[in-house]
């Protein structure tokens, strides 16, 4: 029988109506099939057609973006424009058109976040508790992504989108979009496929050194020709991005991996409390990788309410833990409570650790805890700063200043009969004051001022209007340089201020009696680093006692204090001091000479003592060791400009210099005629000498060539394990060469052969990496001629 077709010129069912073909005398239509739970919708003719030849037409799936049918009969019109669609023959006067394209679709992401994966391990973080995934800043890490079918390459797309905080941006950092690379680079945020199976992916992902740490909410985008999709958002899959004292490009990063493992890693700790006669101790149990605690430090940043696009910066995690911890202002993780009734809450001294503070203020949703004192918000902070990836340590300082009125003075008010005058004596000295030191360079201030820095989050004064204190530069707090950011005046008070004696007069206004200039800031403590011992850090904070150096910090602090009149000021400043150096500066292996330049513009001779100290320093800015201390008398003569010859000696630093041979020269003394105070700092660098690469033979594409580096070991000692890298876009590929040793002072060439590959001005790159001697480098101009004619 002739094959019936119904009509589907009046169907207003969407753009592709269901029909019901017959064959034959089957005519009857097709019952209706109700629809699928099923992204992919199905028509009738599909339906059929499915019945019909299930081998040719399964049943769709989800990967299915569309599956439609098109049916018509070859005597009506063409497509749109004469264009006629390919079409599978059903029937000589019917055609059916089937379109099937498939989307990129994410099945599943395995962030192999077991503790004891490759993951948790390299970054460090294998000893959280849960199995959050938690890594480090400014390293990689591996993902499988399981994907609805095998990636290609050359026509798929695939991009990781990170989020964090509640409005993020790109321009802040806090909505990342990871793309894929053929090659990693350090810091930025990359990824790179390393391994495919079948529908699995493998990548390794980078992260910038300078990223905002907290909780990021990771997606993944898919492209390719028929769209896009984008994977939901499962919270099991959060990453917790901490700072990395491991990563030399990290502001925090600490070179000493004893000392990484007691300021970061171990979770057990020791405050000391007492008297300066009678230290006592208590072991605290810091617990920052107990169950739970990870994500109570993450609330408690979240609950500051602070941009997390400043989280990338460990100065601005610190004020916002100092600030924090505390509960005056923000509601922050302890109340203070120093009235001795604890009736409403627990006493201070009935804690023994951090874990159940923390845990309490996070399931209480941010309601402060009761109660704290000093070290018991310092060893709270210790534990915050620790889980997020920044060393600190529990400092308690004995017979601690609390100046209150910005003198850097502890003033002592006293009536006409010696009485004291109580409303006025606000300034205090405690037994003890517990704070923290924490670890991070300063890009922020002058270089040399990077290190330790003290924070401290007992509510006592304000900074910038909130509770909270730091850090400020150990550095900077020793040499009286209050002027540097952030609270070094109130820390310098604590440590080393003079304890002065005012008498009031008959006319109200008060006269200095007596002044006791030893009596703050003794036994500075924390635990020894691998042992349960007590350190004393005294010297970090201050010089000692009665020292020349000592008194010049104290009266250079005190002169930006609120009483600079409490000391003499200096009758004139006519002495000035300038560090000066020859040319470009010290070689590497050699002694290092500079100048001190003294101009006396007085008619009167000046006598002065001047104190010099040199030490290495990291290229952050942070001192890593003293390595000379000298004391020299000087005398200058009226209009004298003098200069006085500043010598190192190789075997002074030669165990000691790190990457960029930096150190800083700091100058500090007093002239004794007129009590002027100088100081200056300089630093420097020891030049390390440049590799000759010398071309061999015509550079022209696709013919061989060659080319001799040359190097002179400037160092009196032998280089061990020296490896030389050779590179040049268009000339060769990355090569390492494992040379072996270098005699002392001795000179090496070596050949290295090559093929260019394009033509054009070119650079051939080498560099020499020992662990005696770095940043050596060398660079040769090519111009590599074309292979056609030859010419240049």
């Amino acid at each position: 029988m002739p094959v019936t077709t119904r009509s589907i010129r009046g169907s207003g069912v969407g753009r592709f109506p269901a029909v019901t073909l017959g064959f034959g005398e089957d005519t009857e239509e097709e019952k209706e099939v109700p629809e699928e739970s099923n992204s992919v919708k199905e028509n009738a003719c599909r339906r059929w057609l499915r019945k019909v030849c299930p081998c040719c037409c399964p049943k769709p799936n989800e990967d299915d973006i569309t599956n439609t049918l098109v049916t018509g009969t070859d005597d009506k019109e063409d497509g749109k424009n004469g264009e006629k669609p390919e079409t599978e023959r059903l029937h000589p006067h019917i055609f059916v058109f089937v379109f099937t394209e498939l989307l990129l679709k994410v099945r599943s992401i395995d962030l192999m976040k077991s503790k004891s994966g490759g993951n948790r391990t390299e970054h460090h973080t294998n000893l959280y508790q849960r199995d959050d995934f938690v890594i480090r800043r400014g390293q990689t890490f591996q993902m499988w992504i399981t994907l609805s079918r095998p990636f290609n390459p050359s026509t798929d797309k695939l991009h990781l989108q990170l989020k964090t905080g509640p409005l993020p941006s790109v321009s802040k950092g806090t909505l990342v979009t990871i793309p894929l690379v053929e090659e990693l680079e350090d810091g930025r945020w990359e990824a790179a496929v390393v391994r495919q199976d079948d529908k699995r992916i493998m990548l390794s992902v980078n992260s910038p050194p300078t990223a905002a740490i907290g909780r990021y909410q990771l997606t993944v985008e898919t492209h390719c020709a028929n769209g896009q999709a984008v994977s939901n958002h499962d919270p099991a899959n959060d990453i917790y991005l901490l700072f990395n004292p491991w990563c030399e490009d990290d502001a925090v990063f600490m070179d000493s991996e004893v000392e990484r493992q007691e300021y970061v890693l171990n979770d057990i700790g020791r405050a000391y409390y007492g008297t300066e006669n009678q230290i006592g101790e208590r072991t605290w149990n810091y617990g920052q990788f107990d169950d739970g605690i990870l994500a109570a430090c993450v609330f408690v940043l979240e609950k500051s309410g602070t941009p997390p696009s400043g989280w990338g910066e460990p100065v601005n995690v610190v004020r916002v833990i100092s600030a924090m911890i505390n509960s005056p202002d923000d509601g922050g993780v302890l109340e203070g409570n120093w009235s001795g009734d604890y009736s409403a809450g627990t006493s201070p001294t009935a804690w023994s650790g951090s874990v159940e503070i923390l845990k309490q203020y996070h399931k209480n949703s941010g309601s402060p805890v009761k109660y704290g004192q000093c070290w018991v918000f310092a060893c709270v902070v210790t534990t915050v700063l620790r889980c997020l990836g920044i060393p600190s340590r529990t400092v308690t300082n004995f017979s601690s200043a609390h100046d209150t009125d910005v003198s850097l003075t502890t003033d002592v008010y006293l009536d006409e009969n010696l009485e004291p005058i109580d409303y006025l004596n606000a300034d205090s000295i405690w037994n003890f004051h517990v704070w923290n030191d924490c670890w991070m360079a300063r890009p922020d201030l002058p270089p040399g001022y990077g290190g330790w820095q003290a924070v401290d989050a007992t509510p006592q004064e304000t900074s910038q209007g909130t509770y909270r204190c730091g850090p400020a530069s150990l550095a900077a707090v020793r040499n009286g340089q209050v002027y540097l950011k952030h609270d070094a005046p109130f820390v310098f008070a604590e440590v080393n201020s003079d304890k002065i004696y005012w008498q009031r007069n008959i006319d109200g206004t008060f006269s200095q009696i007596f002044s006791e200039k030893q009596s703050v800031g003794h036994f500075i403590s924390t635990k020894a680093v691998g042992t349960d011992e007590r350190n004393d850090i005294t010297h970090l904070y201050k010089y000692p006692e009665g020292s020349e150096e000592e008194r010049i910090a104290v009266e250079t602090a005190c002169s930006y204090g609120s009483k600079a009149q409490a000391y003499s000021s200096p009758t004139a400043k006519d002495v000035t001091i300038e560090v000066t150096m020859d040319g470009v500066g010290p070689e590497m292996g050699r002694d290092a000479e500079l100048t001190i330049v003294l101009r006396n513009s007085s008619s009167e001779q000046r006598r002065l003592t001047l104190h010099s100290q040199v030490a290495v320093m990291y290229y952050t800015g942070v001192n890593k060791s003293t390595v000379r201390k000298d004391r020299t008398d000087v005398d200058v003569l009226p209009n004298e400009v003098k200069y006085l010859e500043w010598n190192l000696e190789y075997k002074d630093y030669k165990d000691q210099l790190i990457d960029q041979a930096a150190l800083m020269l700091t100058l500090s003394g007093r002239v004794k005629e007129t009590q002027q105070v100088l100081a200056t700092q300089f630093s420097f660098r020891l030049r390390t000498p440049d590799l000759i690469i010398k071309p061999i033979g015509k550079p022209v594409v696709g013919e061989k060539m060659a080319v001799e580096i040359s190097f002179t070991n400037p160092l009196p000692q032998v280089l061990k394990a020296v490896v030389f890298h050779v590179e040049g876009l268009g000339l060769l590929t990355a090569r390492k060469i494992n040379y072996g040793d270098i005699g002392s002072r001795a000179s090496v060439s070596l050949i290295e052969h090559f093929v260019p590959t394009l033509p054009g001005p070119r650079k051939l790159l080498a560099s020499l990496d020992c662990k005696q001697l770095t940043q050596v480098h060398g660079v040769a101009d090519i111009t590599v001629g074309d292979k056609s004619n030859g010419t240049l």
